[in-house]
């Protein structure tokens, strides 16, 4: 709860530095939001560090839309997870047309990984409640991996309310075995020390689940083009309106895992739904991901496609970014499908200095499943039960439901804190009832 209130004096303290507003709380010029980055994840740990937002305004006719954004963020968790991202976001540089540039580094030194297949791999909660197993296993579900992510996309207008929308990019995955030693090196008392015991990851290598040319990472230029039907009434935090975007990938790859080039297929619908003027605002959105061509490494199948980055970090469905109270990654498979739905309140408003806040709260109930699986391999070798990822009876296809509420404080319709708790309706997908998700903005 300190961690909190921190932050909300963080936000505080950016207010201070904001640019000057006209009796209408419109706001003009230069926005400058400087705060310490400090959130909480229940899959990645408290999250320190800095990051500023620098916002362009102008004359305010824009507004709540800004000419410019810039943003830059550097922060570390206690779970091993790194972000170091720069961006660039208007559409007012090239007229009549939106460009975003994202230039990230995220090193995981403990990434989640549960197997392929959603419940038809089995997750075993001793690994996780047991105290004298524990020690043995907590990095069971584990592996290294170090994202980088550079693209630099566009959008333009075919005719309101639809666009178009090309771009490009290039991905690098660094992936492998947890580094026991390195993480060694920073523990101070022995009870925490990782001892060098074979991980799931491992088994799946072992086993030929993830190939030899897939098992260090690879690195992956791409392309993508779509189109965008948008009517929603602000571009931040919107009460009304259709945003929905289907667009290909298509990612070549170079180096020792030359054939791995594929062609993936991404869609979303989001819709905001004013129930009461701007104080209730029924929002859902529902999505998928599908590799259509092509072979697709498993650590591309953890990463969520976009036509342009809002956020940090995109993961595969589980977790803060897709289906809340899921463990991260928990549904891997090379095509996947994903639904939330959330009844937004703002329940009061009131002002401070100069600066527009409302408090409000958000049930929320989310989803997510696989719709195209990773084929059951013949091998000669007996896999144990809890290894492989054909192992259980239950459905395929059957769907991962998480849900829970949030409490929501924004400032100026831009800053807004979320703290997100959830839980997963099935202990298959979270040994843990209680999740908690600090973070900046709307999940959609």
């Amino acid at each position: 709860m300190k961690r909190i209130f921190f932050l909300l004096f963080s936000i505080a303290i950016a207010a201070s530095v904001s640019a000057q507003e006209t009796d209408k709380h419109v706001r003009t010029g230069w926005n400058f939001g400087v705060l310490p980055s400090v959130a909480f994840d229940a899959d990645l740990g408290f999250q320190y560090g800095a990051l500023t937002n620098i916002y362009y305004f102008g004359d305010g006719s824009t507004y709540p839309e800004y000419l410019h954004s810039f943003y830059a963020e550097a922060a570390y968790t206690t779970k091993k997870f790194g972000i170091f991202r720069t961006s660039y976001d208007s559409k007012y540089l090239i007229p009549n047309h939106r460009l975003s540039v994202d230039l990230t580094y995220l090193p995981d030194q403990m990434c989640d990984f549960y197997g392929f297949n959603g419940y038809n791999s089995y997750y075993n909660m001793a690994y996780t409640n047991q105290d004298d197993l524990a020690y043995i296993t907590r990095a069971f579900y584990k592996y290294r991996r170090d994202l980088f992510r550079f693209s630099a996309d566009l959008q333009g207008e075919i005719h309101k309310p639809w666009y178009w929308n090309a771009g490009i990019g290039v991905l690098y995955f660094g992936v492998g075995p947890v580094n026991v030693d390195r993480l060694n090196r920073f523990t101070r008392d022995e009870a925490d020390y990782l001892p060098d015991t074979v991980t799931l990851f491992d088994h799946y290598v072992n086993y030929g689940f993830i190939r030899s040319g897939e098992a260090d990472g690879g690195v992956h230029p791409y392309l993508h083009a779509g189109v965008t039907f948008d009517t929603r009434d602000r571009q931040q935090n919107p009460k009304r309106g259709i945003h929905a975007d289907a667009f290909f990938t298509f990612y070549a790859s170079i180096a020792d895992n030359d054939n791995f080039n594929n062609l993936k297929f991404n869609a979303a619908w989001r819709h905001y739904l004013p129930i009461v003027t701007d104080r209730l605002t029924l929002a859902y959105r529902v999505g998928t991901q599908l590799n259509l061509a092509g072979d697709s490494p498993f650590y591309l199948n953890t990463y969520l496609n976009q036509l342009y980055m809002q956020r940090v970090v995109y993961e595969g469905l589980g977790g803060a970014n897709s289906v809340r109270g899921i463990m991260r990654n928990r549904i891997l498979a090379p095509g996947v499908a994903f639904a939330n739905v959330e009844l937004r309140t703002q329940l009061l408003s009131f002002k401070v200095g100069k600066n527009q806040f409302y408090l409000g709260i958000n049930p929320f109930v989310d989803a997510g499943m696989v719709v195209l699986p990773y084929e059951r391999q013949n091998t000669t070798t007996s896999v144990p039960t809890e290894i492989s990822p054909f192992s259980t009876d239950r459905g395929l296809y059957e769907p991962h439901f998480g849900g829970g509420c949030g409490l929501k404080l924004a400032m100026n319709d831009n800053f807004v804190l979320s703290v997100d708790w959830a839980t997963a309706f099935d202990k298959q997908d979270n040994g843990k009832v209680s999740n908690l998700y600090i973070k900046m903005g709307y999940m959609f």
